[in-house]
């Protein structure tokens, strides 16, 4: 049962953190290439962007306790037993190693999110 939650948190930190990739990295991406017209028509289809980006402080420390969970979850159960039937014993290292491939990319997804939002507004002043 421990294997399946690490496996749900690692998806939900993805999910939380791909909220600060489209809150904060994305919109920089597109003003940086030219596109800020494809920003703006994506802003008016959906304006719930503009909300996400001005509450990012919450939307980032929401995905960094979202990531220090899973982070702690992959932690404590790196070196739990898996079942003894050869067939369940596969599953449990697959889904391990799925789910530390899945919080290695969330991580990812966090500091570039974070670098675009934080970092990078410090450096252009």
């Amino acid at each position: 049962m421990s294997i399946q939650r690490n496996y749900l948190t690692s998806w939900f930190s993805l999910f939380t953190s791909t909220g600060t990739l489209v809150c904060c990295a994305l919109p920089a991406l597109f003003v940086s290439l030219g596109a800020g017209a494809a920003l703006a028509g994506l802003v008016a289809t959906v304006p719930s962007l503009v909300v996400l980006s001005e509450y990012k402080e919450w939307v980032f420390g929401f995905c960094a306790v979202m990531l220090a969970l899973s982070g702690y979850m992959q932690w404590r159960n790196r070196f739990a037993p898996c079942p003894i039937d050869p067939v369940l014993a596969a599953a449990c290292t697959k889904t391990r190693r799925m789910s530390l491939w899945i919080y290695g990319v969330s991580v990812a997804i966090f500091v570039t999110g974070a670098f675009f939002a934080f970092v990078l507004p410090e450096l252009t002043k």
